[in-house]
C-alpha cells in the first residue's frame, strides 16, 4: 500500500477513534450530571423531611422549633458548605411541605436540577406547582425556559381556553381538543419589538421564523413546522398561507394567519376560506380537520358573537403580546381572554366553566 495512502487511512481511524471516544466521555458526563442532579434533589426532600419531623416533635416547645433550621445550619454548614446555610434548609423545608409525596418527587425529577425545583415553589397553586413540575421533566425543559413559562403564567393562560374543572390540573397527555392548546393571550416577547414598536406583518412573520424554537415552545407540545407562505393554488386564483404547522398528538393541521391589528370580520372570513381550502386540497383522509387561528393584536367580543368565529371548531383568534407585560397586566389580560373565549365557543361548555 502506498505509504500517504496507509498514512491517510490511520489518520482517518484516530479522527474516527477520538471522536467516538470524545461522544462516550460526553454521554458519561451529561449521564452522571443528571444522576447527580437528581439525587441531590432528593437529599434536599429528605434533609426537608428530616427537620418537618423534627419541628413536629418539638412543638410543645415553640421555641425549640423556631431555631431548629438556625442551629442546625451552625452545625453543618462549616463540614459541608453554603448549600446547607440557613437559607438553603428552609428551601429544603418548603419543598418537602409543597411536594410531600416521594413517589411523585422520584417521578418527575430525571430531567430537573434543584435550581427547577426553586423556581417552581415559587408558584402559589398546588395544581400549577405540580404541572409545572410534571411538564417540565417530561418535556425537557431548561431552567431558563421554565423560568419564562412561569413569568408568563403559561399554565394559567392554557387554563383558560380549557373546558374542564379548574380545580384539576391540566392534562395534555392524549387530549385532542384544539381548546387544549390554543393559549390566549400569546407572548411573543421573545421576537424583540418594545412595546410601541412599529411593523408590519411582514417582519411579524420574519421574526416569528427567526425564533421558530422560541414560538414553538410558546405553542406548545406535539407542534412541528410545515411551511412558511404555503402557496395553494385553485382553478381560479393562488393564495398564500402565513404559517403552516402541524401537530402530531392532534393529527392535524395548524394555520395561522398573522395581523398587526385588531381582529376583524374580514380576517375571520380569510381564516375560513383558507381552512375549507385546506381541507379539500391538502389533508389526508387520516387526519382532523385542519383548524386556523389568527393571531391579532386585539380581539372582539362582537366579532367572536356574531360572525362565523363563534361555535366554529375549526376557527379560533387569540391576542399575541410581543412585550412582557407586567404580572398585573397579564392577569388581567388572561382574564379578558376567558370572556372571549366564552363569547367565541360557547357550545363547548365553556358558560358552565367560567360560571
Amino acid at each position: 500500500m502506498d505509504y500517504k495512502v496507509q498514512k491517510n487511512s490511520q489518520n482517518n481511524d484516530m479522527a474516527s477513534l477520538v471522536n467516538d471516544v470524545c461522544n462516550i466521555i460526553e454521554t458519561g458526563r451529561k449521564e452522571a450530571y443528571v444522576a447527580a442532579g437528581k439525587s441531590a434533589v432528593i437529599t434536599y426532600w429528605n434533609i426537608g423531611r428530616r427537620i418537618v419531623k423534627e419541628e413536629q416533635q418539638g412543638k410543645e416547645r415553640a421555641e425549640y422549633g423556631a431555631e431548629v433550621i438556625k442551629n442546625l445550619a451552625l452545625k453543618i454548614t462549616p463540614r459541608y458548605g453554603a448549600s446547607y446555610n440557613k437559607r438553603n434548609l428552609d428551601y429544603y423545608k418548603r419543598f418537602y411541605l409543597l411536594f410531600p409525596d416521594i413517589q411523585i418527587v422520584n417521578t418527575c425529577v430525571h430531567n430537573l436540577n434543584w435550581s427547577h425545583i426553586r423556581r417552581i415553589l415559587s408558584v402559589s397553586d398546588p395544581n400549577a406547582r405540580l404541572w409545572y413540575l410534571k411538564t417540565a421533566d417530561k418535556d425537557m425543559w431548561s431552567f431558563r425556559a421554565l423560568d419564562r413559562n412561569i413569568s408568563t403564567q403559561y399554565y394559567e393562560r392554557r387554563l383558560a381556553a380549557q373546558r374542564e374543572n379548574s380545580a384539576l390540573p391540566i392534562d395534555m397527555e392524549n387530549s385532542t381538543d384544539p381548546l387544549e392548546y390554543i393559549k390566549n393571550p400569546m407572548m411573543a416577547e421573545f421576537m424583540g419589538f418594545h412595546r410601541d414598536a412599529d411593523y408590519n406583518e411582514s417582519d411579524f412573520e420574519k421574526a416569528l421564523i427567526d425564533n421558530l424554537e422560541k414560538f414553538i415552545m410558546e405553542l406548545g407540545r406535539g407542534f412541528a413546522f410545515v411551511e412558511r407562505q404555503q402557496h395553494i393554488v385553485t382553478d381560479t386564483d393562488d393564495f398564500y398561507i402565513d404559517l403552516v404547522f402541524y401537530n402530531y398528538r392532534m393529527k392535524r393541521f395548524v394555520i395561522f394567519e398573522l395581523k398587526t391589528h385588531k381582529l376583524t370580520h374580514q380576517d375571520i372570513g380569510q381564516l375560513d376560506m383558507y381552512v375549507r381550502m385546506y381541507d379539500d386540497l391538502i389533508k389526508g383522509s387520516d387526519d382532523a380537520p385542519t383548524i386556523g387561528v389568527l393571531l391579532c393584536t386585539d380581539t372582539d367580543n362582537t366579532i367572536a358573537r356574531y360572525s362565523v368565529l363563534h361555535d366554529n371548531n375549526q376557527l379560533f383568534a387569540a391576542k399575541y403580546m410581543t412585550y412582557m407585560p407586567t404580572e398585573e397586566e397579564l392577569r388581567n389580560e388572561i382574564e379578558q381572554q376567558k370572556r372571549f373565549f366564552m363569547e367565541q365557543h360557547s357550545s363547548h361548555g365553556l358558560q358552565d366553566y367560567y360560571g
